[in-house]
């Protein structure tokens, strides 16, 4: 079956794997996530992901981060731009998430970005999702 939305499925499957606890989680691989999950860990929101070969797509292994006392570093996920609706934002009008706290990923014509990067390159794009 055909799926409609892989960022929201990435995105559930992390939200939903970070509430049980786990230590990984594995998704069906692909560029896009493959750079979302490069993002995540450079921010510091998972330990690691690696990408697995396995003659098909691919999958994409994500190694989740947790605090001294257990609590997930990840707070909160949000799909912004969905295929029913894109969310387009300019360089100089993307708005901080949680007061910079956050973390906003968009898809520039210069590849896939941060908030911060792309203010400081002044290009906009859509903006795919909010982590904190």
């Amino acid at each position: 079956m055909a799926m409609s939305d892989p960022i929201a499925d990435m995105l559930t499957r992390i939200r939903n794997a970070v509430k049980a606890r786990f230590n990984s989680v594995d998704i069906p691989g692909a560029k896009l996530k493959s750079e979302v999950a490069r993002i995540l860990k450079n921010e510091g929101f998972i330990r690691n992901y690696k990408f697995i070969e396995d003659g098909k797509q691919g999958i994409l292994r994500i190694y989740l981060k947790y605090g001294e006392d257990q609590s997930s570093v990840i707070y909160g996920l949000e799909r912004i731009s969905k295929p029913s609706r894109r969310v387009y934002a300019k360089g100089k009008d993307i708005k901080l998430v949680f007061n910079g706290m956050g973390v906003s990923i968009l898809s520039t014509s210069k590849g896939i970005m941060t908030d911060k990067t792309a203010r400081k390159e002044n290009v906009g794009g859509e903006i795919l999702c909010n982590i904190w």
